[in-house]
């Protein structure tokens, strides 16, 4: 019999969920589906039984819970509308503490949390101010300033993805704005931008598929439209990086998501660009790839109940 804490990271389409020590010791993982109809309704209490479900297993009791959220999220957990769930508003942690009994909960944005798990155990180790930029479907973002989440005053701070980066002729993002980064850096982006004006003289135009991996792929194999691709993908990416800098003035920068796994490609071409826009007081900044994988959010998450 043991106690522990639990960090939950919250997806649209698993729940991860991990069980830690007091020193933050990963002690075992699992995912549960996470069942997003009737508006999220079973999502919450699918949690809280699988967790209750482990601790009879191993006994014990639970001294924490840290939640990552897809969402905004206000300081003293309360979502602001999670559209992925069709969740309205209404306080989380406090739903969370109620329905398993445990007095600690904390919970935050899922990038703001995974973001503290990199610089807790991942690729911010020895940083306690950085941004984090996350690069998959869409484009999210988290910032860490003197080791804790900057989350502004109604949870929504790190929405890196919808900076604007292009005004000429600019795509239209899922937020109804347009010339948003995500529109330019996500895995959907870089596909969309890869299929506009494809030479056939590109390797990218015998795929029957193109994916945001084969651009990048291509890119390294010399291939020079996906060179020019990938190059614009980073110089809008060291734009927007550019212009985080001038507010928060990070130490370092990591960048993680599916995309990131193309390597230190994306951390030479970014950073390059991004000095190009910094003004010289903010100039060669760390750049790192995250390590911590699907892994982040739930030490991100336990970190907030830990310390």
């Amino acid at each position: 019999m043991s106690n522990f804490y639990v960090g939950v990271d919250v997806g649209g389409t698993t729940v991860k969920i991990g069980i830690f020590s007091h020193v933050g010791e990963l002690l075992e993982k699992w995912e549960i589906p996470t069942r997003t109809e009737n508006d999220g309704e079973f999502i919450l209490p699918d949690i809280v039984n699988s967790i209750e479900a482990k601790r009879e297993e191993r006994g014990g009791n639970i001294l924490g819970i840290g939640m990552g959220i897809p969402g905004p999220m206000t300081e003293d957990g309360v979502v602001l509308k999670c559209t992925n769930f069709g969740w309205g508003v209404f306080n989380v942690r406090n739903t969370m503490a109620d329905m398993t009994g445990v007095g600690k909960v904390k919970v935050g944005n899922d990038a703001n949390v995974a973001a503290l798990g990199e610089v807790w155990k991942g690729g911010g180790r020895g940083h306690d101010s950085i941004v984090m930029v996350t690069l998959g479907t869409g484009v999210g973002g988290g910032i860490i300033q003197n080791g804790k989440v900057m989350t502004g005053s109604q949870g929504a701070a790190g929405e890196i993805g919808h900076i604007k980066v292009e005004f000429n002729n600019p795509a239209q993002c899922g937020c109804g704005c347009k010339g948003c980064l995500e529109t330019y850096a996500s895995a959907t982006g870089i596909v969309r931008m890869a299929k506009e004006n494809l030479p056939d003289k590109s390797k990218l135009a015998d795929l029957e598929e193109i994916t945001a991996k084969e651009v990048f792929d291509q890119a390294k194999a010399g291939d020079q439209y996906a060179m020019s691709v990938v190059d614009r993908f980073a110089r809008y990416l060291g734009i927007a990086l550019s212009n985080i800098a001038h507010v928060v003035d990070p130490e370092a920068f990591v960048i993680g998501g599916g995309v990131s796994a193309a390597g230190p490609i994306i951390t030479d071409l970014v950073s390059k660009y991004y000095n190009e826009y910094a003004m010289y007081a903010l100039k060669d900044k760390e750049f790192h790839l995250a390590e911590l994988g699907n892994d982040a959010g739930i030490y991100g998450a336990v970190r907030m109940v830990l310390f």
